[in-house]
């Protein structure tokens, strides 16, 4: 071991520890993609709801999920509830509506 570390070419005063950059001194380092799929969730869960499209309804319960799955946890969890709710509710009323299974849209 000690013949192998006589032989190691590295400086240990010049080797620093990787930090990952602030967000607060450079913003565009912030992912848009939770808010993207916020916004996005929302627009369909209110066409779902207002439309009566089960289609609209699901894919706002997915970008629920992917809003929360991208999310950090600093960020404010009041929106991304309410939008999960809402697109929560959006299928729940569509299937009160009409209970029958989902006709593909095509």
């Amino acid at each position: 071991m000690s013949v192998n570390n006589m032989a190691d070419p590295r400086r240990q005063n010049k080797i620093l520890r990787y930090k990952p950059p602030s967000t607060e001194s450079n913003p565009t380092l912030e992912d848009p993609t939770p808010d993207y799929m916020n916004l996005l969730g929302m627009i369909f869960s209110m066409c779902g709801l207002m439309l009566k499209l089960k289609w609209c309804a699901w894919i706002a319960v997915y970008c629920s999920f992917i809003s929360f799955a991208n999310s950090r946890s600093s960020e404010d969890t009041k929106q991304m509830m309410s939008s999960f709710m809402l697109s929560i509710s959006a299928v729940v009323m569509s299937y009160l509506q009409n209970p029958q299974p989902m006709s593909p849209p095509w």
